[in-house]
């Protein structure tokens, strides 16, 4: 992965979600979405360590997540409009994209669940003599909901190649993680006796090289690894915010936190030419994308329990 491609990335997730932000208040996106603005260096990083054919689980906050995985914009774009095109036909929304032939298992609503899914479907590629990794993506809300402890339990027991990724913002939603969180993140991990690493959430290369050293480790049987990214979100937690206008963060904390912007940061390492060469790729990209979107037909309400059931036959 060059430092071009890192950008490149970075900037698809950012303009992807602020456009995201645009039709959620033009009303085509409806319900709102958990903007991933301020954490594209996550997701660039980590993604950019694995093959095709690794596993990733996400979480209500993972758009940025899967753009990095390799999902088309425009798929992306009509799921959260709930149009036919979209990458689970309109019926997963915002927080439960997946794309099985991507290696992308399923984004999560449920704070911490992902873990033990990826957990379990990184087991289970071992099993099948595979050298598979999973990597499952939550935030420093998860670290204290059992079915995640759970999954650092049987990781390390099993000796599984998971790569377990905290996105630490600061916030579970409002709450500051100084008021929730007793001891360390890491500290979690390393109970378990899984080697656990905080490092710089906000820079692409710095992410991609732990990330690297963390799947070769894995793919080497060696086991899994924790990576307590530290970050920052720079938009609401939800899109509803920009209604309730909630005041939990004061306007120095948020300019701290945009002085260390991931987009800026890896764009500060290509030529003027360069940046801006990608710069209009991705608008290119995008307009195409939603235009493709905004085209694609809403599903057909008759066929509204489709897909809820593994089997055709329970309504017939």
């Amino acid at each position: 992965m060059t430092t071009i491609d890192l950008y490149r990335t970075v900037r698809l997730i950012r303009r992807f979600e602020e456009r995201a932000i645009e039709f959620v208040r033009s009303g085509e996106i409806v319900g709102g979405i958990h903007p991933y603005v301020g954490q594209e260096a996550i997701a660039a990083g980590v993604c950019a360590a694995l093959r095709a054919d690794d596993l990733i689980t996400s979480t209500h906050r993972g758009h940025g997540h899967v753009l990095a995985k390799g999902v088309n914009p425009a798929r992306m774009f009509a799921e959260l409009m709930g149009r036919e095109s979209g990458l689970n036909k309109g019926r997963g929304g915002s927080m439960h994209a997946a794309d099985f032939g991507l290696g992308i298992l399923g984004a999560n609503a449920i704070v911490g669940a992902a873990g033990s899914i990826a957990t379990g479907a990184a087991w289970a590629q071992r099993r099948l003599g595979k050298s598979t990794v999973a990597v499952t993506f939550f935030g420093d809300g998860a670290v204290n909901e059992g079915m995640l402890l759970e999954a650092f339990n049987l990781a390390a027991l099993w000796n599984v190649p998971v790569l377990f990724v905290c996105e630490n913002n600061g916030y579970a939603t409002t709450m500051p993680v100084a008021s929730a969180v007793a001891g360390s993140i890491t500290g979690r991990a390393k109970a378990f006796g899984i080697p656990a690493f905080t490092i710089d959430g906000q820079d692409p290369e710095k992410v991609l090289a732990a990330t690297t050293a963390a799947v070769e480790r894995a793919r080497a049987g060696k086991g899994p690894t924790f990576l307590e990214c530290l970050t920052y979100r720079f938009d609401a937690h939800h899109t509803f915010e920009h209604r309730t206008r909630l005041t939990y963060r004061s306007a120095e904390e948020l300019a701290a936190g945009w002085s260390r912007d991931p987009v800026e940061i890896q764009g500060a390492r290509l030529s003027v030419d360069d940046r801006a060469a990608v710069d209009f790729e991705i608008e290119s990209l995008l307009d195409a994308a939603a235009g493709i979107a905004l085209g694609s037909a809403h599903p057909d309400p008759d066929a509204a329990l489709q897909y809820l059931y593994a089997s055709p036959e329970v309504f017939s």
